[in-house]
């Protein structure tokens, strides 16, 4: 308990480098916003903000309500890291690759291609340096970022005809944004960038001949069974999404030192929550998409992610670029990837060799 108490301060104070010399009085009563970059009713996300709002409301005896917003409702979902940055709101809720035109560095506190998986990026963000770059890297922009839920490994894509080969790649056109977009067009695909609620009438029109979306919890919601047979994995694009709530420093500063730990305790429970909840839901999703609708869900061949992986990690090198704290990070991530992929080698995958 000593060591929880312990913990429990230093991340505060990490967390915050300039406190008030009178913090406001224990009975103090705090009304904030938060904003998400998700759509209302969105399985898993939208719920996940909900959440978290709520818990940080019972755990401070309401001296600290928050109020949610969906997107649109009162910030468009791409407007929520200047919202927040400049005050305009107290809280956002959303990912860290979507800032990606902020600063390079921006997708590694979310997820890149052949990264690490949730278990791997719980451990760098919170035990292996990868929550101080965060910080740091969002400081500039007067917010704080707390890991707050993760969606697990997602798949590939689906695809309305059978993957063999890299030349089927090539003139495919698919929805996936980002750098797993990126790493697509390198092997001659022609990437797609559409909201979520567009994707199966594009898929539908034959605009688009493939598209990624989440996993079978998510693409179920959306129906994507109906415009494609095939789905494939792994999830080599978002290995693990890991999703952030982001707070106005200002805001976050004005705090008692006693609210700031229960909002930081607060997302440590909800982000290892999202997680088993995307982790239980998904095999209910995945036996109902081949159950009543006869999905195939089939691997990738290893010829594919080969070549799939060697694009990835050229895209991230130039990603870092020149930028001298993106290749701090671009090191930090790919040691602790490395580190964690042989002790992995020794552990998770021989345990999984021997249920089988």
């Amino acid at each position: 308990m000593k060591r929880r108490h312990l913990l429990v301060s230093a991340g505060a104070a990490a967390t915050l480098t300039a406190c008030s010399a009178d913090p406001p009085a224990a009975t103090t009563e705090f009304r904030w916003k938060l904003v998400t970059a998700w759509q209302a009713n969105f399985p898993g996300l939208a719920a996940g903000a909900k959440q978290l709002a709520d818990a940080i409301g019972r755990a401070s005896g309401g001296r600290l309500t928050i109020e949610t917003f969906a997107g649109n409702e009162l910030i468009a979902p791409f407007e929520v890291f200047d919202a927040v940055s400049r005050g305009s709101v107290e809280m956002g809720h959303s990912a860290a690759y979507f800032w990606k035109n902020k600063h390079p560095a921006m997708p590694f506190f979310c997820t890149v291609p052949f990264g690490l998986n949730a278990q791997e990026m719980n451990a760098w963000l919170y035990h292996g340096g990868g929550l101080e770059l965060w910080r740091e890297l969002y400081a500039g922009f007067n917010l704080v970022p707390f890991p707050a839920g993760n969606t697990g490994v997602q798949m590939a894509g689906w695809f309305n005809r059978e993957i063999t080969s890299v030349d089927d790649l090539k003139g495919l056109k698919m929805r996936i944004p980002g750098l797993g977009g990126e790493v697509m067009t390198r092997l001659g695909s022609q990437a797609v960038n559409l909201p979520g609620v567009e994707i199966a009438a594009a898929m539908r029109a034959g605009i688009i001949d493939a598209c990624e979306w989440m996993n079978p919890w998510n693409d179920l919601a959306f129906g994507l069974f109906d415009v494609a047979k095939y789905c494939y994995a792994p999830g080599w694009q978002e290995p693990g999404q890991t999703i952030e709530c982001m707070i106005n420093r200002d805001a976050y500063a004005a705090l008692p030192q006693d609210l700031q730990a229960i909002v930081e305790q607060c997302c440590r429970a909800i982000n290892a929550d999202l997680l088993a909840e995307y982790t239980a839901e998904n095999q209910r999703a995945m036996r109902t998409l081949i159950d009543e609708h006869q999905v195939e869900f089939r691997r990738l061949p290893d010829s594919v992610l080969s070549a799939l992986r060697n694009a990835s990690e050229s895209v991230l090198t130039d990603l870092a670029g020149d930028n001298g704290f993106a290749r701090r990070v671009l090191a930090s991530y790919r040691g602790f990837r490395d580190q964690s992929r042989a002790w992995h080698a020794l552990s998770e995958l021989p345990y999984y060799q021997a249920r089988e």
